[in-house]
């Protein structure tokens, strides 16, 4: 095997390796982006659904059904306002806020962790005020959430503070047993607190650009190949020109009217 046939084996073989890792690439753009769909439908059929009690969506120990996930619920009980605790870094309103978690024993007997809303950040570690919830006997409505992992970098927060709604830190933080399964965004209070909280936006549809990263990435697999084959066709010119001489020769310069005019009487002038 020639040299030059080795080395096109071994652009293929590039191409095809790069070929390769477009298309792992572009099917994990197509999970995210059925993924991004699922979540989407999800919201759109649970999201303004009619509440229920919080027994019919999770009863017992049970934990939370994936399919369940922004359902709204009914809680009826009172707060715990003395074990309340605050999540660090949310962004809402253009800044680092603070989430509001509250214990919440509902009728049941069971305690839930209600996210009432945020608070802006303060001058220090903490935010300057925090609203209290209302007191006694109170309707809440809540749209479930699945648990938060801890943060991958470790990080810590002051006391009274957690860095993410990790529901099983938060159940350290409140120091009594709460369900860990799902906590619930704060939709409605009856009776209202004297000062509310920033509320929640509701999710967006947005199916991302997972679907055109996908196109992209299979395209790129595509003119990778192109370019091996122009790449080959190339060395192919090439080495033909070489082998079999092509010159491209000197276009001659045409001559003007003129200078045949002369010719043609030096020749007259010759034949006499």
């Amino acid at each position: 095997m020639s040299a030059r046939m080795l080395r096109w084996g071994v652009y293929v073989l590039i191409a095809i390796g790069f070929a390769v890792a477009c298309a792992f690439l572009a099917n994990w753009q197509f999970e995210r982006n059925e993924s991004r769909a699922e979540q989407i439908h999800l919201v759109e059929e649970n999201y303004d659904a009619s509440p229920v009690p919080l027994a019919d969506l999770m009863a017992g120990d049970e934990g939370l059904d994936p399919g369940d996930e922004w359902h709204p619920a009914i809680l009826r009980g009172e707060y715990l306002a003395d074990d309340q605790v605050l999540v660090r870094n949310r962004p809402h309103g253009g800044t680092s806020a603070f989430e509001v978690l509250v214990p919440f024993r509902d009728a049941d007997g069971r305690v839930f962790i209600v996210d009432r809303g945020w608070v802006p950040p303060g001058d220090g570690d903490a935010p300057d005020a925090v609203p209290s919830p209302p007191p006694g006997e109170v309707e809440v409505v809540v749209r479930l959430r699945p648990g938060e992992p801890l943060p991958a970098s470790g990080r810590g927060a002051p006391a009274g503070q957690v860095p993410t709604i990790h529901l099983p830190t938060v159940e350290k933080a409140v120091g009594e047993a709460v369900i860990t399964a799902a906590y619930g965004q704060l939709v409605s209070e009856e009776p209202s607190a004297d000062e509310p909280l920033g509320t929640f936006t509701s999710p967006t549809d947005d199916p991302g650009p997972h679907l055109s990263y996908a196109v992209q990435w299979i395209l790129f697999a595509i003119m990778g190949f192109i370019f091996i084959g122009y790449i080959i066709r190339t060395e192919i010119v090439k080495h033909r020109e070489e082998v079999e001489g092509v010159v491209t020769p000197a276009r001659r310069p045409r001559r003007r009217d003129h200078d045949a005019d002369t010719e043609d009487e030096l020749l007259d002038v010759g034949s006499r």
